[in-house]
């Protein structure tokens, strides 16, 4: 019986030293990184140009490549399309809604911008769609 008794304690010993061994060798789970985002990182790191200007230089706003012609808290924006800057500068669009030509408008319900801006419907517009059966 004791031979037996050693024998276990021997293998519980070793067991335990091959576990702890095997975890140190094994590490648990990472956090894993888009294989994506890694193939592309040049394409979406690279920020956009950034066109700054003041009162005294908004001609750098009508510059080719430049994302806007107004000149808004020193950045230059198209208040046309921005949603951040629908119309005028600091003109912040609802959640919701977006900006179609300097309008912060619904494209689900508005018969103007349908779907999409400047889809005009004939009768109404419903859920993006024109004349949507119901």
């Amino acid at each position: 019986m004791a031979k037996l008794t050693i024998l276990l304690v021997a293998l519980l010993l070793a067991a335990a030293t091959v576990s702890t061994a095997y975890a140190t060798i094994i590490p648990g789970p990472k956090a894993r990184r888009s294989r994506f985002l890694l193939a592309n990182r040049a394409v979406y790191s690279t920020p956009l140009p950034s066109y700054d200007c003041s009162k005294k230089t908004a001609a750098v706003c009508l510059a080719p490549g430049s994302p806007g012609p107004a000149c808004c808290d020193g950045q230059c924006v198209d208040t046309v399309a921005s949603a951040d800057h629908c119309g005028g500068c600091n003109k912040i669009c609802k959640h919701g809604r977006i900006c179609c030509g300097g309008r912060c408008v619904d494209l689900l319900a508005d018969k103007d911008n349908c779907g999409k801006c400047f889809n005009q419907c004939n009768n109404k517009c419903t859920y993006g769609f024109c004349d949507y059966a119901q």
